[in-house]
């Protein structure tokens, strides 16, 4: 057994020997900035170029859609903020109850400044309203934003059925898909792709470096910049660009392709798959949340009934497991994640949280380790907890 099992792979993935390969040259020979006119800065810019086209055709876009930012979370504050200031006479901001802090954070500082935000609810298996997205939008209504993959739970958004119902309302959409890019296929071509307007992804999520991600914008969608500066990005986005980190997100996004059209990625749902039925025989105070949804293929979000996450995650991490909790400590407080809140979790299991979340780099012998000796920790929770 590795003497690291990592299972925490919404937070950041391992880049591919082939991301961090490319990448080498730009921080030692090929260090020219790319907005230079002589021939050393254009060969960089070209190499700009080259990833764009890679980027673009992994959504299934044009390369002028494809604005390059320094992560998801740039990404997602540049379609809201730069959509809303296309938009001033429109005063309604429509999300979702399960957001990501990028998104949900965002929404609370908009409705301070005077917007009135909608957040639609989920069911119990994290599953949108969709009826209720559909009675909030109206006249006043500026932008749509919503994730395609939850990233405590997995649980999918229908983003056809959202995108259809934004379409007919005439209503622009943004879509989070930082979650789900690179692990499900996306078409956003104008002909019979997605009909959204503004699509945020990061690198980090699928094998690529940190640092950087990227904004998909329709062609004939405005949207105002965050910086202003160079005209890079076709001046949405000034500044010098990441050079090694974008040619490392292109290469990234080719074998991502690569790995879709093979169906590479059924594998890691099969570990998955593996991991939550280990898991649940072995233990009756295990419950998947949303594992009655929709899910994207590499994460399962599993309760421990009446024991604490922030514990179990120090016991994993002292036996060389990786994973993540959706709790937070606030204030010195213990809360439980707002997406599991929303979803009407009971406290009891919210608590004990523990998010799993695999990789093509995982293996069968690494999920067979964590359902061996997880069962055996949580017994130690439990006898500490009674004692």
């Amino acid at each position: 057994m590795a003497e690291r099992v990592y299972f925490d792979n919404n937070a950041t993935t391992r880049p591919l020997d082939e991301v961090v390969a490319a990448m080498l040259p730009f921080l030692r020979e090929e260090y020219a900035n790319p907005s230079s006119v002589h021939q050393f800065g254009q060969s960089v810019h070209h190499c700009i170029e080259v990833a764009r086209e890679q980027l673009a055709a992994l959504l299934n876009a044009t390369p002028r859609e494809i604005i390059f930012t320094s992560g998801g979370t740039e990404s997602i504050n540049l379609a809201i903020r730069g959509m809303l200031a296309t938009r001033p006479e429109k005063r309604q901001f429509i999300t979702s109850a399960v957001e990501h802090s990028s998104v949900k954070r965002l929404a609370d500082a908009l409705e301070e400044e005077g917007y009135r935000v909608d957040r639609i609810g989920v069911d119990r298996e994290g599953r949108l309203d969709y009826d209720e997205l559909a009675d909030r939008i109206g006249a006043d209504t500026a932008l749509v934003s919503l994730m395609w993959a939850n990233n405590e739970t997995g649980v999918l958004f229908d983003v056809e059925r959202i995108a259809a119902l934004a379409q007919q309302r005439g209503v622009p959409l943004h879509l989070d898909a930082v979650q789900a890019a690179g692990k499900l296929p996306m078409d956003v071509s104008a002909v019979r792709g997605l009909p959204v307007q503004l699509l945020s992804i990061a690198a980090h999520k699928f094998h690529g470096p940190k640092g950087v991600g990227a904004l998909f914008v329709r062609r004939r969608t405005r949207i105002a910049p965050l910086l202003y500066g160079g005209r890079q990005e076709r001046e949405l986005r000034a500044g010098t660009e990441n050079v090694a980190a974008i040619v490392g997100m292109g290469v990234a996004c080719e074998h991502a392709r690569t790995a879709l059209a093979g169906g590479e990625y059924q594998q890691v749902r099969r570990l998955r798959d593996r991991l939550e039925a280990g898991l649940l025989e072995r233990m009756s105070n295990a419950h998947v949340h949303g594992g009655g949804a929709e899910r994207i293929i590499n994460t399962t979000n599993i309760g421990f009934e009446g024991l604490e996450a922030e514990a179990i995650l120090l016991l994993l991490s002292e036996n060389g497991i990786c994973a993540s909790s959706g709790s937070a400590c606030s204030s010195g407080s213990l809360e439980p994640s707002h997406v599991l809140k929303a979803m009407g979790i009971e406290p009891s299991s919210a608590h004990g949280a523990v998010r799993f979340s695999l990789s093509r780099f995982n293996t069968e012998a690494e999920v067979d380790h964590v359902v061996a000796v997880l069962p055996g920790l949580l017994e130690r929770l439990t006898a500490l907890s009674h004692a």
